[in-house]
């Protein structure tokens, strides 16, 4: 199964472009069983050049949904198919950097429709989509627009995969891993490595840590680094002389232990983790009138937050499913500007709290059921996940609002008992990264167990 897409942008600094249009066809291999077409608004300007370019204005996008708002459609529609695109590298780093902005991991193979045309139908003056498809005499139209592209890509994979009839470059060309050859050390090390949850670490050959990751498969994720052509991965390659690992079963005990020994370690290729993993964060306010604001801050110790984002587009986005989730007033929620009432208002999903008709009792009191329920601030609580075996569990202790540590067991009892409880939690390091790695775990895996603890229960 095939998702064969066309993705229009607002143009920009390099992973700062916004999606503006997007269309997919869930394809077969034979006929399209599926379809998805949509503009987007980027919540972001448009480039002149692009305008001209395309077509597609920011009034034209006014009142498109955002990206937040069809991310569930698109895992939807490209469920279990390869990527294919016209420059696929280009449309799969867009979509991958879209869903990364709301803290979801967006991994498809690709097949990149330029070079499979490269392979298959070589001696072309111009691989770019327009000339290639006029070349072939592929009918185009709406050029530039996502619609029109996607389906001119369609016709164009069609062809390939009919002068492909051996079907050997096609397989060859599914990026699962790249085709040259890994030294034997390297294949080693994949060799030995597990495909469980945990964090490994890469060592020189006098043992020093020179990087730490974590990884839902440890074996994949090192392909990925032995495999990789950027400069840093090449220096690793040729670095690396043994990998370790701890298996930890929970992917958020693996954040837990990467981000601090990352900290205490401070390895020679971890540079991006040793800064503070998180930029914004939503604080609360009480108003002159009585109503409880929320409001996205740049991110300071010295402040309060109720929870934190790695960057503005994850915070506005979480916001916006807020203000959603719990009827509240976009005016109070700082995502509409005016002096009057909130655009929610003006089509009947706002109570009127933005103009006083909503008494701040009412509007408070769902306010006060999202912070306590996303917020852990003075909780005594565990968090229940995965273990490292089927028949083991993983507990993090947060008290007092506070990361205290984690631990694993096997029998109820042992975390029922407050001795037992404390003896079975290796203590870790309370900081603003734990507790925003905590607080975005929560937010992505709703049926996560928690379970409240009494204050005494872990005195």
């Amino acid at each position: 199964m095939y998702a064969i897409l066309d993705i229009e942008t607002t143009g920009g600094k390099y992973n700062e472009e916004g999606i503006t249009e997007i269309a997919i066809y869930r394809f077969d291999g034979h006929k399209i069983v599926d379809q998805f077409i949509s503009l987007i608004n980027p919540e972001r300007s448009i480039q002149p050049f692009v305008v001209n370019l395309t077509g597609i204005n920011n009034e034209m996008l006014r009142n498109a949904p955002k990206f937040y708002e069809v991310a569930k459609r698109i895992i939807e529609i490209t469920d279990g198919a390869v990527v294919v695109a016209h420059n696929a590298q280009f449309d799969n780093r867009i979509l991958t950097t879209e869903f990364d902005r709301l803290g979801y991991d967006f991994e498809k193979d690709t097949l990149c429709t330029v070079e499979l045309s490269k392979k298959l139908i070589p001696g072309k003056d111009s691989y770019s989509l327009g000339k290639l498809t006029r070349s072939l005499g592929i009918p185009i139209s709406d050029r530039h627009r996502a619609q029109g592209d996607a389906l001119a890509t369609v016709a164009l994979f069609k062809m390939l995969l009919a002068r492909d009839t051996a079907k050997e470059i096609i397989q060859k060309m599914v990026r699962k891993d790249p085709k040259r050859q890994l030294e034997p050390k390297l294949l080693d090390l994949i060799e030995n490595a597990p495909t469980e949850t945990g964090v490994y670490y890469m060592h020189r050959s006098d043992g020093t840590i020179i990087y730490i990751g974590k990884s839902k498969n440890i074996k994949k994720r090192l392909i990925q680094h032995f495999t990789n052509d950027n400069r840093k991965s090449k220096k690793i390659q040729l670095e690396v002389a043994d990998v370790t690992f701890e298996k930890t079963g929970s992917e958020l005990i693996a954040l837990l232990k990467e981000s601090e020994e990352i900290k205490r370690n401070k390895p020679i290729y971890n540079r991006a983790l040793r800064r503070t993993l998180f930029q914004y964060q939503l604080s609360s306010f009480t108003d002159e009138k009585g109503y409880i604001n929320l409001r996205i801050d740049k991110a300071d110790s010295r402040k309060k937050a109720v929870t934190t984002f790695t960057n503005y587009q994850q915070a506005k986005s979480t916001l916006y499913r807020i203000t959603e989730t719990h009827q509240l007033c976009q005016k109070l929620t700082g995502l509409y500007e005016t002096k009057t009432s909130c655009f929610l208002h003006s089509i009947k999903e706002c109570h009127g709290a933005c103009i006083e008709k909503e008494s701040t009792e009412e509007y408070n009191a769902r306010v006060k059921v999202f912070l306590e329920n996303n917020s852990y601030a003075n909780k005594h609580m565990l968090i229940i996940d995965k273990g490292r075996d089927i028949d083991e569990r993983s507990a993090i202790l947060i008290e007092n609002g506070k990361y205290i540590g984690f631990g694993f067991f096997s029998l109820n009892y042992q975390i029922n008992n407050p001795e037992v409880l404390k003896s079975i939690i290796t203590p870790m390091q309370d900081n603003r990264d734990s507790q925003h790695i905590i607080q975005s775990y929560l937010r992505k895996n709703k049926g996560l167990k928690v379970v409240n603890l009494a204050p005494d229960t872990v005195d």
